[in-house]
């Protein structure tokens, strides 16, 4: 079988080479990989600052500084896991439907073969056809919601399909467990005092900022944990959940967010359950100083896939 895994950094230097993820093979392949690291280019759907289409573009160029050890979870990454830059789905720019349909198609080959994907927006109307693939292969999934805006909203002038409305849609379409899903992390100014109750009334468990900092880390991981349970999940990270200070490259900032050591601890949290798939959007470089948001992002994704590792290590060992 092949073993897909990154450069040897002492045979090529971080600075050389094709920017893949990891400096990752670049396969459009599906045989003998655990996961892949895929794209999602797409943007249009934002409603105040664009550029996130350039988003895996500088997640990759940053992600060469990774080392395949994950000491906090004491996994090797590829010792127990293989995989690949799969690159990036195709899209239509300005078109947002006809990108749905491209990139819903451009995930079923690795779906229908068990890998499971990683992907890199892009802005948040990506999860749509996201959660829509995802569903053609294990039917409705909990939703684990990292993002300081609740993104269930109806319609934006009129349209339906924008990166705030992604999670109502995918309630409508029957693609989530909502008794499973979470979302966390909502914070700042809003149109309505009633605004953030319309998610819970959908039937979404939904965790404010505040009353994250309320319960603490640890027993914010327990709720996940439990909301969850043994449903199988996918995970959507807008990187906006980050207080600016720490990701100040994206779209919609809202301030008073989390630190990134508490975010690595809340993503590390997430051990043991069935996720088969993850996003991290809404990174914008245009906006991003030294590359802070994007090593971030990197780095986020990084324990992704150790969350992957780990759960083929116990596999092996079980």
């Amino acid at each position: 079988m092949p073993d897909y895994r990154p450069v040897d950094p002492r045979k090529s230097p971080r600075f050389a080479g094709i920017k893949t993820f990891m400096r990752l093979p670049h396969l459009e392949t599906t045989e003998g990989i655990d996961f892949a690291v895929v794209g999602v280019p797409f943007d249009t759907g934002a409603s105040f600052r664009v550029g996130a289409r350039f988003g895996p573009e500088a997640i990759r160029s940053v992600s060469a500084l990774l080392r395949h050890y994950n000491e906090v979870l004491d996994v090797g990454i590829f010792d127990h896991c293989s995989g690949v830059d799969y690159g990036d789905l195709p899209v239509n720019p300005g078109y947002i439907e006809d990108s749905y349909e491209m990139i819903e198609e451009g995930l079923e080959p690795l779906l229908d073969a068990g890998v499971v994907p990683v992907m890199l927006g892009g802005d948040h109307s990506v999860t749509l056809p996201e959660l829509r693939a995802v569903a053609k292969k294990y039917g409705p999934v909990a939703l684990i919601h990292f993002d300081s805006h609740s993104d269930t909203g109806d319609k934006r002038f009129g349209k339906k399909y924008t990166h705030g409305t992604p999670m109502r849609r995918a309630l409508e379409e029957g693609l989530l467990l909502v008794e499973n899903s979470i979302q966390v992390g909502m914070r700042g100014s809003i149109y309505a005092r009633d605004s953030l109750d319309e998610a819970r009334e959908m039937g979404f468990d939904l965790v404010t900022t505040n009353q994250a900092f309320e319960m603490g880390l640890e027993a914010l991981i327990k709720r996940i944990r439990d909301r969850v349970g043994d449903a199988k999940a996918f995970v959507s990270f807008d990187i906006d959940f980050i207080d600016p200070a720490y990701a100040p490259g994206t779209g919609t900032p809202e301030v008073g967010g989390f630190t990134s050591r508490e975010t690595l601890r809340l993503v590390r949290g997430l051990d043991g359950l069935d996720i088969v798939a993850y996003d991290m959007v809404e990174v914008l470089p245009q906006y991003d100083p030294s590359q802070v948001t994007a090593l971030l992002a990197a780095n986020i994704v990084y324990e992704f896939i150790s969350l992957i590792a780990l759960g083929k290590k116990r596999g092996a060992s079980a």
